[in-house]
């Protein structure tokens, strides 16, 4: 790496009358692409031997350069041209992140043909793809590909599309590969504008139903020029990420993805993840393949940090080409975000930033970073990006204006997600990290606005904060629910984490009754609730063994839980914890 990682930032900052402040980028916006149909041909003629994408094969990759990507992208987008495919008729992608995936997802780009990866979880985890048949519904695709067809014939039969697989039962993605492109394919990419639809993303629908996010290539292309402003070494060299974030999330597919692309880079598809069983094969990509840029949630960082502390050795090889560390998704806890900045020091002998970004699906997705003097929480707007701190619920709501924001959702506009500024209303609440002084520091997470509650005295819980008060100090919790509206205090529903249940209580034979569990957790609470006020105690909890269930929408395809949809579901564990007299066999109370 030469030069400096980031860019020095230059802010604006103003101050309404009912209280709002709007803080923008004093940089503009600088020259770009028009579509990302531009950023692959260019690359494709500068660059066609460089790798742009990898999958595992056994213990070593199959490698697409930028010159075969093209040449298979635009036999693909002939395909997709021939079977009549195109704004009204999207491609629909089942499976998960693959060669086969990158390939149609850029002959899409080329044709104006929307994709719309979704969550495989939809497919495989669902038992009535209820919320597949519903997007399926509301997009209307044309074509529907999955990578296996045996593993995802029910979904397949579920949205009843045109279907093809990369293997198995069905038609094969091969066929289509051996397309002969025509004058077809140059002319519908040269009728592609930064206002072409190019995919649609679906939201997480951890408030709600997911809704179908318009991603045009102007806001996508827009979004990585304000990356490359902030991120000068990105011109020093093409990056590499080792990576295995889904696809279907704007993280995966629009920052990391499109980072590669635009940028000549080259991005290696880590087929494991943070869950458990599968972080090994996280590790050994990662020894394989060392990163420039490494990407990943709290949590695989989490872990990461275990293996590196236990072996400096690998530390010191995965490290070796990094320039960057970045995370997004949830916040990065001090303790750990200074741990990984000394295991990097340690590993390569200089310091490298340890950087967060914030965004969402409908902000292409990076409106905010940590660079040019922020050096925690979420960071300051990016280059032609203004960021409105609005006051919601003694609270300040982010809100978004610039050249990443989506135009709308499939099916209906963004008038109702705007304030009267124009302002994409986000939902999540941030604090200034210098509240009265320089905004170049920085903001601060401050948890999910539409999770709060009152309680029937009238005070705000803010529920982000509290939970993950709950979740530290427990230990034994994968997660909780607060439940409290309208009530005259604050309780929980919680889920037992079982690996972490046997290092604090031994083995526990029923979390729900055992009384380690009950005795550790009427403990916890006990030290939680000192000193505090209704709204920031926790006065009971009851633990659960049923796991949320995907179908009736207690959890999110990316795991996160449905507060709404749990409290719908559960109104049994919700008449538990306030019925009168209250239940001490599963119902454990602060002292």
């Amino acid at each position: 790496m030469t030069g400096a990682v980031a860019a020095t930032a230059r802010l604006t900052r103003l101050k309404l009358p009912d209280g709002s402040q709007v803080i923008g980028s004093a940089e503009p916006l600088g020259e770009h692409p028009p579509t990302l149909a531009h950023s692959l041909r260019y690359w494709a003629a500068a660059t066609p031997t460089a790798v742009l994408a990898a999958e595992r094969a056994g213990d070593g990759w199959r490698e697409l350069t930028y010159g075969d990507a093209l040449a298979e992208a635009t036999a693909l987008g002939q395909a997709l041209l021939d079977l009549g495919l195109g704004p009204g008729a999207p491609v629909m992608v089942l499976s998960g992140n693959s060669l086969n995936h990158l390939a149609l997802t850029l002959a899409c780009y080329l044709t104006g043909v929307p994709i719309v990866p979704t969550s495989v979880a939809y497919s495989l985890r669902a038992t009535d793809h209820a919320r597949l048949r519903a997007i399926s519904g509301l997009v209307k695709p044309g074509l529907v590909y999955a990578e296996d067809g045996t593993q995802f014939g029910a979904a397949l039969a579920a949205v009843g599309a045109h279907a093809v697989v990369g293997r198995g039962p069905g038609r094969n993605l091969a066929e289509l590969r051996d397309t002969t492109p025509t004058a077809a394919v140059d002319e519908a990419t040269a009728a592609l504008t930064p206002d072409t639809v190019a995919k649609i993303l679906f939201t997480s629908g951890s408030t709600g139903m997911p809704k179908g996010v318009l991603n045009t290539h102007g806001m996508l292309s827009a979004n990585q020029q304000m990356l490359r402003q902030i991120w000068p070494f990105l011109a020093a060299g093409p990056p590499t990420l080792t990576d295995w974030l889904p696809w279907n999330h704007t993280f995966g597919a629009n920052h990391n993805l499109h980072l590669a692309l635009t940028n000549g880079g080259s991005i290696y598809i880590d087929d494991g993840s943070p869950k458990p069983g599968e972080f090994d094969r996280t590790v050994d990509s990662l020894r394989s393949v060392p990163p420039t840029v490494c990407v990943n949630v709290p949590a695989g960082y989490a872990q990461l940090a275990q293996r590196f502390t236990a072996d400096p050795a690998l530390a010191a090889h995965v490290l070796s080409r990094i320039d960057m560390i970045l995370y997004a998704g949830a916040d990065l806890p001090d303790e750990l975000r200074q741990r990984l900045r000394e295991i990097a020091r340690r590993a390569t002998g200089r310091d490298v930033p340890v950087v967060s970004s914030w965004g969402a699906t409908e902000t292409g997705p990076a409106a905010t970073s940590t660079y040019g003097g922020a050096d925690r929480g979420i960071g300051v707007p990016l280059p032609g990006t203004e960021i409105k701190l609005a006051p919601v619920a003694g609270r300040l709501e982010i809100r978004v204006r610039g050249a990443s924001v989506t135009p709308g959702y499939l099916g209906a506009d963004l008038a109702d997600a705007l304030d009267e500024d124009g302002f994409y209303r986000s939902g999540d609440a941030v604090r200034l990290v210098d509240e009265g002084g320089d905004p170049r520091r920085g903001m601060v997470f401050d948890g999910r606005i539409a999770e709060d509650f009152k309680l029937d005295t009238g005070t705000w819980v803010v529920s982000g904060r509290l939970r993950n008060r709950l979740l530290s100090a427990a230990g034994i919790l994968s997660d909780a629910v607060l439940v409290g509206d309208n009530h005259s205090c604050v309780t929980a529903i919680a889920w037992p984490h079982a690996e972490r249940l046997r290092e604090i209580v031994g083995e526990a034979a029923d979390p729900e009754t055992d009384p380690a569990v009950l005795s550790h957790l009427a403990a916890v609470l006990a030290d939680l609730n000192k000193g505090l006020g209704a709204s920031a105690r926790i006065e009971r909890l009851v633990v659960t063994n049923t796991p949320p269930d995907i179908d009736a929408g207690e959890i999110t395809d990316k795991g996160q839980l449905n507060r709404r949809a749990v409290l719908e579901c559960r109104t049994n564990l919700v008449t538990l914890l306030y019925e009168t007299p209250s239940n001490r066999t599963r119902v454990i109370h602060a002292p």
